[in-house]
């Protein structure tokens, strides 16, 4: 008997989830058709904080270094074409695996944030295929400071990270630069020399 109970409670709050859910529905179908349907209120955010550097003294990219780029909605890659985004690491430096992690992720980021902004197409197609990140060396801040350069005169997004100070290294050395995500031909233009990390 108290199986048939709750198989007879199963029903009933099924039904009433069911009716419920037709009736809440058919209400928004009839607001919609009259043109009253409101969107869902979005949610509230945190004030944007205008510079990074300030926020709490994470690393950051040079935000400022973004005025120079090139016109970064131009790069458009064919239809199946693999694109890659490259990490470029100094390696004079010594930096732990750990730390250099850390600053392969902010530099991923940095460069996620400025093209989803300038070139949102390009961002999709890399997600669609497959999201291809290298790492590759580079001996000193001054090779850093020159691939950054000739990325930018491609119209390549290029972004290089400079170091808070708390921890392994000197505050402002620049550690790792972010070029891409773009078309692997094109980042090879600029990177095609490096060595894997």
């Amino acid at each position: 008997m108290e199986k048939q109970s709750l198989y007879a409670l199963a029903v009933t709050i099924s039904v009433a989830s069911a009716t419920v859910g037709f009736l809440y529905g058919s209400a928004q179908g009839e607001r919609k058709s009259r043109g009253q349907v409101e969107p869902p209120p979005l949610p509230s955010l945190p004030p944007a904080v205008p510079n990074p550097k300030q926020r709490d003294g994470h690393d950051s990219s040079d935000d400022e270094d973004s005025a120079a780029d090139g016109d970064l909605s131009t790069v458009s890659p064919g239809f199946l074409q693999p694109c890659k985004l490259v990490l470029v690491v100094r390696t004079d430096l010594k930096m732990s695996p750990g730390k250099i992690a850390a600053q392969c992720g902010h530099a991923t980021l940095a460069c996620y944030k400025a093209l989803v902004k300038k070139n949102p197409k390009l961002v999709r197609h890399w997600e669609v295929t497959g999201q291809a990140k290298i790492a590759l060396k580079a001996s000193s801040e001054e090779e850093i400071l020159e691939l950054e350069a000739i990325a930018k005169s491609l119209n390549l997004c290029a972004r290089s990270i400079q170091d808070a100070g708390r921890t392994q290294v000197e505050a402002g050395s620049r550690t790792v630069l972010g070029i891409g995500p773009a078309p692997v031909e094109l980042v090879n233009q600029v990177t095609g020399h490096l060595r894997l990390l």
